[in-house]
């Protein structure tokens, strides 16, 4: 009935529900869902029940009366498969005890695709199994951690059916399994901590085992009974059967390890298969139905304790990563700084996950804490995470096999686990996790067997269980779902932080942006206004210097209030410079230095007859900005440079200019009277002047004016000085 081959290419997609046979230490009928009639029965049959098994196919089920004897005469199978209809389960009604010829049988009912499956088992059993679960049960449970409640259980498991060893086996997360715990009989070789290759198990079998919880294998040398039928290429799905066959390259494979009997167990956690007991024995056992449902029992009670245990142990890191986050909040709450308040305290990033280093990038600086590459290497992986990687989060345990330069780190930072904290791709988290070297240790070469027969190659069970040790390495420990959970609660907070500050930052700027207009705008009125009676007060001076009846004090006054009028001209007009530059527009063009200096140099020169300073002009580049505000920059700094110079005995300006990166920057510098540091913090206020020259003209705007317009070409200006040396200023433009 079942043509399916097993080769090498398809031995994970093997229908094992669909075997065409049963062990034979038990009896199959199906019957029909809806006529009742018997549609499939196990060869076998003629040896229960003393008659030909295929006489008894496409007869009624009640054609069985006369074979399977019940303990109340008048209560017929017919009658249970009703009551199990009814109920929609049959939970309450198998196992159900027969006789067939005097020897007493179970039967157990469950659903196929259109038939009801019938076994018959022989009962064995011959002590309390309830009493024994219960005890089993309490001693299980009184195991307080996760290892303590897996070595209770097999311990339990082992009372209970009596087979020679009992394991725990867990899967991993690549399918493969390790035993975690075990009992076993003195003279049995351990297999503790021996790891197992997921094609041990396959995915069909794994998908089974999560909706059959025990799983019964009697004896490896026993002859499989076929299932007979008049339903051609109808294979019956014994999906639910507990006395479904069992694959051939199983069986070889227990065979290989000297097994004669195997059960086992399912573990289910958070509905996923975590593992099995799994119970093998050196000699063929068979346990009875209740004995199964007994140990079935013990299993769905560790199942249970074991996602409760998991999940307590967890909610201890957890909290642990939760008081972090309080705590991090509470310092980016206090602190001004971000970066400070991430890194700065007892409590940081690296407390958010088990990482053994972390490295923020922000606002182009970076920093780090504990155990990270160097800051070359932790570029070229933001660089690489740019281009690899578009979600907001981001982890590997293997680093080094993903992005190779990482290799030689690999000691270090084996395992990454970033997120992104802006909208910057640049600023970014990333906490790092070691290497982590590991020796597995398989229960035999992992790979298996090839047997050549006729030239075709057919898949055979390994032979050898001795210990191949394995060394894993360029791995990490992995990331946790609790960390990966911790970070994307921290990147909240950040996020939330950063934007709040965005916002305040923004309603500042348009508050100073406001003030800024205000000011202009106050500045030009008030200057514009002044003006008017100013030119009267000195027109009206000048006219009385003329009168011949006015005395020599007289004229002296005179002369002072023309003074002081021309000083106070100077100022309203520089006020209307500075008020000009925030409120003009910006015309940006290529501006040839070399000729707009040569024009400023010669205005300068003769308006303060300074013949006799030596000016030195570099390399000059061009740069790109509004010529008529550039022109103003650089005429107030070779004013100043004149100005403060022409005292010396060889007074020396020199120009030049460099291109630093993304950067043009001029130098203007003269060996004058040099700034106190005292005021370098007043050096671009407005009006401020130093002590050192309140004997030469200035009003004190001209720097500032400098300051403003350099900022509205979105570049900088800074200087260097030393009193009595000299001072140099400096100009950076962006090359747009």
């Amino acid at each position: 009935m079942n043509k399916f081959s097993v080769d090498l290419t398809n031995c994970d997609k093997e229908p094992i529900h669909i075997p065409g046979k049963i062990q034979s230490h038990g009896l199959l009928i199906a019957v029909n869902k809806s006529d009742l009639n018997i549609s499939y029965i196990s060869d076998n049959a003629s040896l229960f029940l003393k008659a030909p098994a295929k006489n008894f196919l496409e007869k009624p089920l009640t054609s069985l009366n006369s074979f399977i004897k019940q303990q109340e005469a008048e209560f017929k199978i017919e009658d249970l498969l009703k009551l199990g209809v009814i109920k929609k389960t049959f939970d309450s009604i198998t196992p159900y005890p027969l006789v067939i010829n005097e020897n007493p049988f179970y039967l157990i009912i469950s659903p196929s695709e259109n038939d009801w499956l019938l076994e018959f088992e022989p009962v064995t059993l011959q002590y309390d199994i309830q009493s024994l679960i219960g005890r089993s049960a309490s001693s299980i449970l009184k195991g307080k951690s996760v290892s303590d409640l897996l070595k209770g259980a097999v311990v339990e498991v082992k009372k209970l059916i009596g087979y020679d060893r009992i394991m725990i086996y867990k899967f991993l997360d690549d399918g493969h399994g390790e035993v975690v715990a075990e009992e076993k009989e003195s003279d049995l070789a351990s297999f503790f901590g021996l790891h197992y290759p997921a094609s041990d198990i396959p995915k069909q079998a794994r998908e089974l085992y999560k909706l059959n919880l025990t799983r019964l294998i009697a004896d490896v040398n026993t002859v499989d009974s076929p299932i007979i039928t008049f339903k051609e290429y109808a294979p019956l799905d014994l999906t639910n059967g507990s006395l479904r066959a069992v694959s051939p390259i199983h069986i070889q494979y227990l065979k290989n390890m000297g097994v004669y009997s195997s059960f086992s167990i399912s573990l289910i956690v958070n509905n996923e298969l975590w593992g099995l007991i799994a119970c093998h024995n050196y000699s063929s056992k068979f346990i009875d139905y209740k004995a199964r449902e007994g140990s079935k029992l013990i299993g769905q009670i560790l199942s249970s304790a074991l996602e409760y245990r998991q999940e307590e142990e967890d909610s201890e890191v957890v909290e642990q990563f939760k008081d972090t986050a309080t705590i991090i909040t509470t310092h980016l709450n206090r602190d001004k700084y971000l970066v400070e308040a991430l890194t700065g305290h007892k409590r940081t990033l690296l407390d958010v996950t088990k990482g053994t280093g972390v490295a923020i990038i922000f606002e182009n600086v970076l920093k780090t804490i504990g155990n990270v590459p160097v800051e070359t290497d932790i570029l070229e992986l933001v660089a690489w995470l740019k281009i690899n990687s578009d979600e907001s989060i981001y982890y590997t345990h293997r680093l080094s096999e993903i992005f190779l330069p990482a290799k030689k780190y690999k000691s270090i930072a084996s395992g990454i686990l970033a997120c992104s904290i802006s909208k910057d791709p640049d600023e970014i988290i990333i906490w790092f996790k070691p290497e982590q070297l590991t020796t597995v240790n398989w229960a035999g070469n992992a790979d298996k067997s090839v047997i050549f027969d006729q030239g075709s190659a057919s898949l055979s069970p390994r032979k050898s269980f001795e210990i191949w040790a394995q060394i894993i390495s360029n791995t990490s420990e992995k990331w946790f779902p609790e960390e990966i959970t911790s970070v994307l609660r921290i990147r909240e907070i950040i996020v939330t932080f950063i934007n709040k500050k965005a916002n305040e930052i923004r309603l500042l700027n348009e508050k100073l942006q406001a003030a800024y207009e205000e000011l202009d705008t106050f500045s030009y009125t008030i200057s514009h206004d002044l003006k008017t009676p100013l030119t009267s007060i000195k027109t009206y001076a000048e006219l009385l210097l003329k009168n011949k009846s006015i005395d020599g004090n007289g004229n002296k006054m005179l002369e002072r209030i023309i003074s002081s009028a021309n000083k106070m001209n100077f100022l309203i007009r520089e006020i209307l410079n500075l008020a000009r530059v925030g409120r003009s527009e910006l015309t940006f063009e290529t501006v040839n230095m070399s000729s707009l200096l040569k024009d400023i140099n010669a205005e300068i020169w003769t308006a303060f007859k300074a013949d006799n300073i030596e000016l030195i002009l570099g390399q000059l580049l061009s740069l790109k900005g509004d010529k008529t505000m550039i022109a103003q920059v650089f005429t107030n700094l070779i004013s100043n440079a004149v100005k403060y110079s022409s005292m010396e005995d060889k007074p020396k300006i020199e120009i030049s200019s460099y291109t630093n990166g993304e950067e043009t920057i001029y130098a203007v510098s003269d060996n004058g009277i040099g700034i106190d540091n005292r005021y370098y913090d007043r050096v671009f206020e407005l009006f401020k002047r130093m002590d050192n020259v309140k004997d030469i003209d200035g009003t004190g705007v001209g720097l500032a004016i400098v300051k403003r317009i350099v900022e509205r070409h979105n570049g900088r200006v800074w200087f260097e000085s030393k009193l009595n040396a000299g001072s140099i200023f400096y100009v950076a433009f962006k090359n747009r």
